[in-house]
């Protein structure tokens, strides 16, 4: 008989939980189908003693903190036995998790990350859409949350654009390959991409918003993302322009979309309608993707798993691309096209962030009237962080095609070609900005939008400081100015800029 190879799992749940049923029977099933397959796992059900996200007070941070001294404190038999455990999230517990290992083990070498396997389920890795409609609201989705008042401090991290979750995904983006293997992680993201119309809220959109699983965004969930920054000329020629000065992708991190699964429920939420028992079929799907990842030990598998994961992402998406809902008395279709989000951010020369600004998006010939009708899905500014502004493409509308090949607009030509046109504010005045643009291009809308995948986007703009800012006045004949003389309260800007 072959030897039986060990695994310590810890389920860390989403949030707003109060009990620990969330996590279903999904920890029993894969203990049965561990077994099956060679498997001994033990289940440590981490919850930090509570693991509160309901109070206004508690942060990520906060979190990240509890969890890092209950793995010390509870799992110490594990670490002195030099053994790892492999880490399952639902919901927020993704970037939780990704926030401690950041906190804690990323970029400290002498400090080896106790997780060795961190395997995603429906992550809000890019925060959700809903978050913004605030706590009283929130506490009624029954997609969500569970009959408690959602709290602030996580809520606020959750929020489209919050500048905790730019922080942690810019670092992800730009931590490159290396922290990807058997002495760092394997990470992995599982997300399902359908509505359980049950819990569809008329009042709220966003919990039947295409392309998502009814709370988090397929392309908020994807961790393969990617960072632009724009910067404003600074010469007499090239003021009016925005100039892409970096472009960074993220490491490959396997992600696979799970077909008929939406965020929560025990009839098609990701986690909570697996069911213990092994002849339940509709569960096969993301069990086997579970200890697909689990079962990773290398680079080399961990790259050829990331490989199979998107091709059968692609068959999923193309087999779910057309919904037919039957409702009482209408029958519906739905379109499942794939979507792109870009977080835009603008800040000044000297970094500081400006929250007054119109953007505007451009097709062919720099116009505006140039784009496909209904390419723009959404938009959403981060009430905090008023600099940060997240926008919802309609991919496929935006190439003409979905995923089948199929146009999306019969019978027009789409330009495929993206640029942007920034106004800020304000423009006259001591201190002052230029209106700039990106010229349209082919190749700016490849690198800004792809599909299933979020953007960080930062734009920099020159901060004009007149010249009338500071003077300096000669006194003349040995003598101090006169009142009327000396009086500086009425100057006007110069319409100069100092260098």
């Amino acid at each position: 008989m072959a030897e039986l190879k060990k695994i310590n799992l810890v389920f860390v749940h989403g949030y707003s939980v109060t009990n620990l049923n969330t996590y279903g029977e999904i920890p029993v099933r894969l203990k049965a189908e561990g077994a099956a397959q060679n498997f001994e796992i033990n289940v440590e059900e981490i919850y930090l003693g509570q693991y509160i996200s309901f109070n206004d007070e508690v942060k990520l941070d906060d979190i990240s903190r509890a969890f890092e001294y209950a793995v010390k404190e509870q799992l110490a038999h594990l670490l002195n036995a030099n053994e790892r455990f492999v880490c399952i999230t639902h919901s927020t517990g993704g970037p939780l998790i990704r926030n401690w290992w950041s906190k804690y083990y990323y970029n400290k070498p002498d400090n080896k990350c106790p997780m060795s396997h961190l395997i995603m389920l429906a992550p809000a890795n890019f925060g959700s859409a809903l978050a913004q409609l605030g706590k009283g609201k929130i506490s009624r989705l029954k997609s969500w949350v569970e009959g408690v008042e959602p709290g602030q401090g996580v809520l606020d991290w959750l929020e489209l654009g919050s500048a905790a979750s730019w922080e942690l995904n810019h670092e992800w983006i730009n931590a490159g390959e290396e922290v990807i293997g058997a002495e760092k992680i394997f990470p992995f993201v599982l997300t399902g991409q359908s509505i359980d119309r049950k819990f569809y809220d008329h009042l709220n959109s966003y919990t039947g918003e295409l392309g998502s699983d009814g709370v988090v965004r397929v392309s908020a969930a994807n961790l393969n993302a990617q960072y632009i920054k724009l910067v404003q000329g600074t010469s007499e020629a090239d003021s009016d322009k925005l100039l892409v000065k970096e472009f960074q992708q993220a490491q490959n991190t396997a992600f696979r979309i799970i077909s008929g699964k939406s965020h929560s429920g025990t009839d098609m939420g990701i986690m909570a309608s697996v069911k213990k028992r092994l002849t339940d079929k509709k569960s096969n799907e993301i069990i086997e993707a579970i200890f697909d990842c689990i079962n990773v030990t290398s680079k080399i598998e961990y790259n050829t798993l990331f490989n199979r994961f998107s091709e059968e992402t692609t068959e999923v998406q193309k087999k779910e691309l057309k919904e037919i809902h039957k409702g009482a008395f209408k029958r519906r279709t739905y379109l499942h096209h794939r979507f792109s989000q870009v977080i835009f951010k603008v800040c000044d020369s000297d970094g500081s962030p400006i929250s007054d600004y119109d953007l505007l998006f451009t097709g062919s010939d720099n116009d505006p009237n140039h784009l496909p009708e209904g390419f723009l899905s959404d938009r959403q500014r981060n009430r905090i962080n008023k600099e940060t502004v997240t926008y919802y493409f309609n991919y496929d509308k935006m190439l003409g095609r979905d995923i089948n090949g199929k146009p999306t607009q019969p019978g027009k030509e789409i330009p495929k070609q993206l640029g942007i046109l920034i106004r800020p504010r304000p423009t006259e005045g001591f201190i002052r900005f230029k209106e700039c643009k990106l010229e349209a291009s082919r190749e700016y809308l490849d690198q800004a939008l792809k599909p299933n995948s979020t953007t960080l986007l930062e734009i920099v703009l020159n901060r004009n400081v007149d010249t009338n800012v500071f003077r300096l006045q000669k006194l003349e004949k040995d003598a101090m100015p006169s009142k009327k003389a000396g009086d500086f309260k009425d100057i006007k800007p110069s319409n100069e800029n100092v260098d």
